[in-house]
C-alpha cells in the first residue's frame, strides 16, 4: 500500500472515530482514548485466549481440548493515558499466559525506563514523582523509585567488570569531589574515572572508583584492575599529576608516556599571579606549551623566568618542577602533542557528571552515587559513536612511533 494511500484511510479512520467520540477538549479526547486503548487491550487478550484455546467464545462445535474459558478478573495498569482497570478472560487450567499485558506486569508505558531517564539527570525523588503524577495521573513513591533504580544494580556491577580491550592508544584520568554520607555525616569523596581511546578512535568510559583518600596503593588497585579486565599495552596516559598515579602506571604498564596536563599546570601556577596579571601571564604560557618546536618552548621558557620570575617565583618554581614534561611534548607529532598536552577530554565529561552530583546535597552511601554516575554515563556516551577527529592521521603517527 502506498503511503499517500495508507495516509488517507488513517485520516478517514481519524475523522469516524472523532465523529463517534465528540470531544470538545485536549482532555475530553484524552479521557475517551484512555478508554478506547482499555477495550481494545481487553479484546486482544480475548484473542490471545481464542488462539491458545483453540476457538471462539460460545462456539458448539467439539473442542480438541478439555480445557475450558473461566471468566476473568481485574488488573489495575498504568500506561501513558494513566490509570485503568483491566478485565482480564482466564482460564480453568491456568495455563493461559497473556503476552499483550503479561502476568506480573503491571505498567505497560516503559515508565521504568523513564524514572531512570529522569535520575540519570539529576531529578530528585519528590520531582520524579511530580513529572510522574502530572504526565500519568498516578503518584510513585520513594520506595517505588529506589526500588526502579534498584534494578540497575545488576547491569552496574556487570559494567563495572566486563572486560576490556587488549590496548589503548590514550587514557586520560581525573577525579570529581561528591559528598557522601559515612557514620551519618556528609564528606567529601573523590571519584575517579578513566576514559580510554581504542585503535579505532572510539570513547569509552573504562569504569568510577572511589576513595576518601589517594595515593599510589589506591592507583595501583585500579591499574591493577584494568590489567585484569584485559589491558595489556598503553601507548600515552594524560594525568593531572595526581598523587601516586605516575608511579603506580609505570609500574604496571612500564612502557606507557606518561604526560603532564598542561591546563593543571597553568591552574597551579596562576594562584601566584594576581588577577590583573592572568591574561597577559596565560598568553606568555601558551607560548610555551603551543611553540611549534621544543628550542622555541625553551626561548618562551627563558623568557617567561625573565619577565615574571624576580616578582612571582611560585608561579616559575611550578613550571622549573614539571617543564620535563614540557619537553616531552615536542617528541611526537603535533597531532600527538594536541592529543597529550590537556586533559579537557575527560574534564569535559566529568563537567557533565557534575550536573546531575551537584543537585544532590549528599548521597546515602557510595553504590548511591555509582548508580546515578552509571546512569548520565550511559546517556553521555551513547553520542559517542564517531572516532576522535583526524583519527586516521593521528593512527598513522602512532603506528610509526610504536612499530604498530
Amino acid at each position: 500500500m502506498a503511503k499517500k494511500e495508507r495516509n488517507e484511510k488513517r485520516s478517514q479512520l481519524f475523522r469516524e472515530l472523532l465523529a463517534e467520540l465528540k470531544p470538545t477538549s485536549a482532555a475530553g479526547l484524552q479521557g475517551s482514548l484512555k478508554e478506547m486503548f482499555g477495550g481494545m487491550l481487553e479484546e486482544m487478550l480475548k484473542a490471545e485466549l481464542d488462539e491458545e484455546l483453540g476457538y471462539e467464545k460460545h462456539d458448539q462445535t467439539e473442542k480438541a481440548t478439555s480445557n475450558r474459558r473461566n471468566g476473568s478478573y481485574e488488573k489495575q495498569i498504568r500506561s501513558s493515558l494513566g490509570e485503568q482497570t483491566l478485565s482480564v478472560p482466564r482460564d480453568r487450567q491456568g495455563l493461559f499466559e497473556p503476552q499483550v499485558v503479561p502476568n506480573g506486569v503491571k505498567d505497560v508505558t516503559g515508565i521504568e525506563e523513564k524514572v531512570l531517564s529522569m535520575y540519570a539527570k539529576g531529578m530528585s525523588d519528590r520531582d520524579i514523582s511530580y513529572t510522574i503524577n502530572d504526565i500519568y495521573g498516578f503518584e510513585m513513591s520513594h520506595d517505588t523509585i529506589s526500588r526502579i533504580v534498584d534494578k540497575i544494580t545488576p547491569k552496574l556491577t556487570e559494567w563495572q567488570s566486563r572486560p576490556l580491550e587488549e590496548r589503548y592508544s590514550f587514557l586520560y584520568m581525573d577525579a570529581l569531589m561528591v559528598d557522601i554520607k559515612s557514620d551519618g555525616k556528609a564528606m567529601k569523596k573523590a571519584v575517579y574515572s578513566i576514559i580510554g581511546i581504542n585503535e579505532d578512535g572510539k570513547k569509552d568510559v573504562l569504569g568510577f572508583w572511589i576513595s576518601e583518600n589517594e595515593g599510589s596503593h589506591f592507583w595501583l588497585s585500579i591499574l591493577d584492575e584494568l590489567k585484569n579486565r584485559g589491558v595489556k599495552k598503553v601507548f600515552f596516559a594524560c594525568i593531572d599529576g595526581l598523587s601516586g598515579l605516575e608511579e603506580a602506571i609505570k609500574t604496571v604498564f612500564p612502557e606507557t608516556i606518561v604526560q603532564r596536563c598542561m591546563v593543571h599546570l597553568v591552574r597551579s601556577s596562576v594562584k601566584y599571579i594576581p588577577t590583573k596579571h592572568y591574561k597577559e601571564f596565560c598568553s606568555d604560557l601558551k607560548a610555551i606549551y603551543q611553540a611549534v618546536s621544543l628550542s622555541a618552548a625553551q626561548a618562551a621558557f627563558e623568557s617567561l623566568k625573565e619577565k615574571w620570575g624576580k616578582n612571582y617565583p611560585g608561579a616559575i618554581k611550578v613550571w622549573m618542577q614539571n617543564f620535563s614534561h614540557v619537553e616531552q611534548l615536542f617528541n611526537y607529532p603535533a597531532e600527538i602533542r594536541k592529543m597529550i598536552y590537556t586533559t579537557n577530554m575527560i574534564e569535559a565529561f566529568n563537567s557533565a557528571l557534575r550536573k546531575v552530583t551537584n543537585r544532590k546535597a549528599a548521597f546515602p552511601n557510595n553504590s548511591a552515587v555509582l548508580k546515578i554516575l552509571f546512569l548520565r554515563t550511559i546517556d553521555i556516551t551513547k553520542k559517542w559513536t564517531a572516532p576522535v577527529q583526524n583519527w586516521a592521521i593521528i593512527r598513522g603517527r602512532l603506528d610509526v612511533l610504536f612499530n604498530i
